[in-house]
């Protein structure tokens, strides 16, 4: 691929990214002239900053137009052809865990809570609970390719039970849960992982990659919900027989 080409509507990818950064850009700058008043030092860090994020963001995105996308399509395709269907499995959970680990928003979050509860919530236990809760739910999104099961079978119960979790579940494992979900589906696995799935289903005989293709990524927002709620569950139910037992001693 020519230089050219690797650059092809790159102008259109940084007009993209610009509409979304611009108007929080604007926003900030009201809050400065009438409230913030923020020395002129400090300003100049931010903005510089901001430019660092319009640079990176726009190479990211238009670095998976021209690599992810057609990557994960083209090793869909061939996977899809194997004859021993099962491997897809094993293979979702690789990649499920592996785009998930990779994934800047998640990590931005993991930090985020790590900071917020003043380190009594590690960045690696968010991180590593989020990405292995993706990556079970990728290779089930896989069993569902490879054998037809109806997409309405795995998400209706599994937001049944994200309900039931939302009254047992520690309020705080609840709020981190459901933001994890969001952050779980981002660049990374969207154009990736989906771009793999829509290729495995256009390569496989009787398989829609429309019907069938789609609808990984429900599944990928629906993972961290419920491994975040569990954990915290997990942990309520720790605490209080650690209570109980220093009560009782």
């Amino acid at each position: 691929m020519s230089g050219l080409n690797l650059f092809h509507g790159f102008g259109g990818t940084i007009i993209t990214v610009l509409k979304s950064v611009v108007p929080i850009v604007a926003f900030f700058i009201i809050f400065q002239l009438i409230y913030l008043r923020l020395p002129w030092r400090y300003l100049a860090r931010i903005f510089f900053g901001v430019l660092l994020t319009l640079a990176g963001v726009a190479i990211f995105l238009q670095g998976v137009k021209a690599g992810f996308y057609p990557a994960g399509t083209e090793i869909g395709t061939f996977l899809g052809a194997i004859h021993t269907k099962w491997l897809l499995v094993p293979f979702g959970v690789a990649m499920g865990f592996l785009a998930t680990f990779g994934e800047p928003a998640v990590r931005v979050l993991s930090y985020q809570v790590e900071k917020a509860s003043g380190g009594s919530i590690r960045s690696s236990l968010v991180l590593y609970g989020i990405s292995m809760g993706v990556a079970l739910f990728v290779g089930l999104g896989m069993a569902r390719i490879v054998w037809g099961i109806p997409l309405n079978y795995i998400v209706i119960p599994g937001y049944i039970l994200a309900i039931i979790l939302m009254f047992a579940s520690d309020k705080t494992a609840v709020s981190i849960a459901f933001d994890s979900g969001g952050v779980a589906t981002g660049p990374m696995a969207v154009t990736f992982l989906l771009a793999v799935a829509v290729g495995i289903t256009s390569s496989i005989e009787g398989r829609d990659p429309v019907a069938d293709g789609f609808g990984l990524i429900s599944l990928i927002a629906l993972a961290p919900i419920l491994f975040i709620m569990l954990a915290g569950l997990y942990l309520k139910i720790r605490l209080k027989r650690r209570g109980e037992q220093n009560g009782n001693g």
